[in-house]
């Protein structure tokens, strides 16, 4: 008897507060979206005076296995997501609006407890995967590791060691809170170290690239492992 084909792991989400309005679509496994309309409506709007075209080109990315596009309305959060998105292997196509006359802190935070609220309803039950990943990542002349357990008990120990007050538009210490937020919403152990680097973009980009492959390898589907729960407890 012919085994049915892995089930899409895929999801929308639309999360509105009085703070941030964001709408997401992710498919961990690249490819195309179940319900591709979602995030396209109203997607250009304007923002900040920038034209649509300069918003379509910094976080976008469209090839045979993967479908990336990301507006969160600040640059180098962008940049982050595109990064983690495409190590990954996902398709990704966010959109938040944010109150950034305020600051950047509310738009970021939701922003990954959108996106890790997401991983976990697209992940699904945590039975025939890897369950556990790491990886090291360079860029230049920095180094970093990150290690990602899908342990459904949410934990976070993040070390980036930035030093600038900003990158771009985005305050570096909403960085490592991001990536708990992430861990958070998602329910995975997660721990991130940049163990050396002199550029803080360098330092930030080479752990969301690390934390991108790590999450890669723990996501896997292990053959003949289909229906097994990953742990001795049996349940996770």
């Amino acid at each position: 008897m012919a085994s049915s084909p892995p089930r899409t792991r895929n999801t929308t989400l639309n999360r509105d507060t009085n703070e941030t309005k964001i709408q997401l679509n992710l498919n961990l496994d690249g490819g195309p979206f179940e319900d591709p309309t979602t995030t396209t409506t109203n997607s250009r709007e304007q923002t900040n005076g920038s034209s649509s075209s300069e918003q379509k080109s910094h976080a976008s990315q469209n090839s045979a296995s993967q479908d990336i596009d990301v507006d969160s309305g600040i640059g180098f959060l962008d940049h982050m997501l595109h990064a983690l998105a495409k190590h990954a292997g996902w398709s990704l196509k966010l959109r938040c609006r944010g109150d950034l006359h305020i600051d950047d802190h509310h738009t970021s935070e939701d922003t990954f407890l959108a996106l890790g609220s997401a991983f976990k309803t697209a992940l699904g039950p945590i039975t025939g995967l890897a369950r556990f990943g790491s990886a090291y990542c360079p860029l230049d002349e920095a180094l970093s590791r990150a290690v990602v357990d899908l342990s459904n008990r949410p934990f976070s120990v993040i070390d980036l060691g930035l030093k600038r007050e900003k990158i771009g538009d985005l305050s570096t210490e909403m960085l490592p809170h991001c990536l708990a937020s992430f861990a958070q919403a998602a329910g995975v152990t997660l721990h991130v170290d940049c163990l050396r680097g002199e550029n803080d973009h360098h330092r930030a980009e080479s752990a969301f690239k690390a934390l991108a492959v790590a999450i890669r390898m723990a996501t896997q589907r292990v053959v003949g492992r289909e229906g097994e729960v990953p742990s001795t407890k049996g349940v996770l």
